[in-house]
């Protein structure tokens, strides 16, 4: 294989490449495979009630339980910082009605990057497994930004009143939010932790952020293939000028 142009060098380097790119295809698949093989977690303590919209659209108690399609038995729930980290200084919302919020009562530039992307996947998604959003703030507050954003599809739980965030890591011990995914699974009527994106609180080697979710985001993965890379001194924004 060669591309128009390229010299012997660049086609010799781009060879050993696709051999570290092989390896890398090979071990992603055996660390799926080794999780897919984890023991039983630990069961849910209790059947969590969270605020989000029912059949009709207006606001109900929603269980955890409740969030199990049938004939699908995988639930992956993502934590949103919304209210953000309190040492994100990011500047929030141009307009609308969250630019009103105090900066630090707002959502996190990152997380919302991450959700206008999978706010695109979840209709594919949840042909196979169920998929929610659950953050800490008030669930007008989450209903009135994703109409602002423009988020159609996602479930949008608010966990205000309950300790599911405390309980699997999406708190500090401050009460700091914090952006975990847990994948729970359902056998008959018992719920059970499956796996978490516990990275995210593993020590990083040096220019690495935690990349816990690194494997859904594919703003960040396409930089990797560009010369630029992720770069530095750039991190998402609610808006750009």
């Amino acid at each position: 294989m060669a591309f128009p142009g390229e010299s012997a060098a660049y086609r010799a380097a781009r060879d050993r490449l696709l051999q570290q790119e092989i390896e890398l295809r090979r071990a992603t698949e055996a660390v799926a495979a080794a999780r897919r093989e984890l023991p039983p977690g630990g069961s849910v303590p209790e059947d969590y009630v969270f605020r989000g919209s029912g059949a009709d659209g207006a606001p109900a108690d929603i269980r955890l339980s409740e969030l199990f399609a049938p004939g699908r038995d995988s639930l992956v729930i993502y934590s949103y910082m919304f209210p953000r980290h309190p040492g994100d200084k990011r500047p929030g919302p141009e307009g609308g009605r969250t630019a009103q919020l105090k900066l630090e009562e707002g959502p996190c530039p990152s997380c919302t990057a991450l959700l206008d992307q999978l706010d695109g996947a979840v209709e594919h998604v949840t042909q196979h497994i169920n998929f929610a959003v659950v953050a800490r703030a008030p669930l007008p507050r989450l209903l009135t930004f994703a109409e602002e954003r423009g988020w159609r599809r996602l479930r949008l739980l608010s966990s205000d009143g309950n300790t599911y965030g405390r309980d699997y890591r999406a708190e500090t011990e401050d009460g700091s939010a914090m952006p975990m995914l847990n994948v729970f699974r359902r056998s008959g009527r018992e719920i059970r932790h499956f796996w978490g994106s516990e990275m995210l609180y593993a020590p990083t080697d040096p220019g690495q952020d935690p990349r816990h979710v690194g494997t859904l985001e594919p703003l960040w993965n396409m930089f990797d293939l560009t010369p630029e890379g992720r770069g530095t001194d750039w991190n998402e924004q609610l808006s750009y000028s």
